[in-house]
């Protein structure tokens, strides 16, 4: 069934949680309006479909938010998410005052800086999607994190760099803001990012690796990387799991520049046109990986090629999981990862 679009509903019905399946099923019905057989995007019925909920600075679940554009050049748009004050009387939060919203993180505790990439596979989704604004707020309660999510241009009207481009401008952004420095005067900073997001994540920590900006680990889930072999997987899994690889291979000639092959570095970090990483200060990876993505060879592949390279990383192999597991907290597998998350955030002691 290599190349088609239509997805086995029986197959996916049978292992995967009825709320995720309803939500995952929702998107690829969406999805394959969205994208024209020519390569263009509908992009105003996507803005419509895209259930967007605004900041707010009240705290809600614990945690409020507030957005700021950080580049006005390209109006690259940031949601901020911290954790609420303790409480203050009658065992309730009071609500967040503008003034305090950029109020110091601390000056001895050590705060985490994650700085989160949606998912979407370059094309999809935004800083204010529902999903993404509840899992950002989730990972700020949980990790007791700042939390800045980025709203990057995406494909296919801003290709290939655009999405790294604006990831590498929030970083020296956070990196730049005194009030998110906590413990030694330092911004904590972490990257993370599902799917495309995911990829984001690698390529911006690989431009940091030349500048003087520490970060101190990467989180990918269900990383989207490639390439132009197939592998066992994408043909295993091919229709049965919300995503075809016809899906992936359009989304690719979207993002990738015009004329590029999905042995691209940006597709295939470790391919035969990859960078080496040997010998470089990379930061710690965690990489999480669902049993039931049919891209999951290149992701562990992925892994690999760290682990080849001599650097710090961690795989969380997920065997019964399926994309978009982490987005709703119905299933073991979402709190296996929010622990993992957690823990790989936490400073090491006597090392931060």
């Amino acid at each position: 069934m290599a190349g088609s679009d239509q997805i086995n509903v029986c197959e996916s019905k049978k292992v995967v949680p009825l709320n995720t399946w309803i939500l995952m099923s929702n998107f690829k019905l969406a999805y394959n309006l969205l994208r024209r057989p020519d390569g263009t995007f509908n992009r105003h019925l996507a803005e419509f479909l895209d259930r967007k909920v605004p900041a707010n600075v009240n705290p809600v679940d614990g945690v409020f938010s507030f957005d700021i554009v950080i580049d006005r050049s390209t109006n690259l748009l940031s949601r901020i998410y911290r954790p609420a004050a303790p409480e203050t009387e009658g065992g309730v939060p009071l609500s967040t005052s503008f003034n305090l919203l950029e109020k110091p993180v601390s000056k001895s505790d050590f705060v985490p800086v994650i700085i989160f990439f949606h998912g979407g596979s370059f094309a999809h989704s935004s800083a204010n999607s529902a999903i993404y604004d509840i899992l950002c707020r989730r990972l700020a309660g949980l990790c007791k994190a700042v939390v800045v999510s980025v709203n990057y241009r995406r494909a296919p009207e801003h290709p290939y760099p655009s999405a790294y481009d604006d990831g590498w401008t929030a970083l020296e952004w956070v990196n730049s803001r005194p009030w998110l420095q906590s413990k030694d005067s330092k911004a904590h900073i972490f990257l993370a990012g599902d799917s495309s997001g995911g990829n984001i994540v690698h390529n911006v920590a690989l431009r940091a690796v030349k500048s003087q900006i520490r970060i101190l680990g990467n989180i990918l889930l269900n990383p989207m990387f490639g390439g132009q072999t197939r592998t066992e997987s994408e043909t295993r899994l091919d229709t049965k799991y919300f995503v075809t690889i016809q899906d992936r291979d359009w989304y690719w000639k979207a993002f990738l520049p015009e004329g590029e092959d999905r042995d691209h570095p940006a597709c295939n970090p470790f391919g035969p046109r990859g960078i080496s990483l040997e010998g470089v200060k990379f930061p710690k990876s965690l990489v999480v990986v669902a049993g039931l993505d049919l891209i999951q060879d290149w992701q562990l592949a992925y892994a690999d090629g760290l682990k080849r390279a001599g650097q710090d990383v961690k795989l969380l192999f997920l065997e019964k999981a399926t994309i978009g597991f982490y987005l709703l907290p119905n299933n073991d597998h979402f709190h296996i990862v929010m622990d993992e998350i957690s823990n790989f955030v936490r400073p090491i002691p006597n090392c931060e």
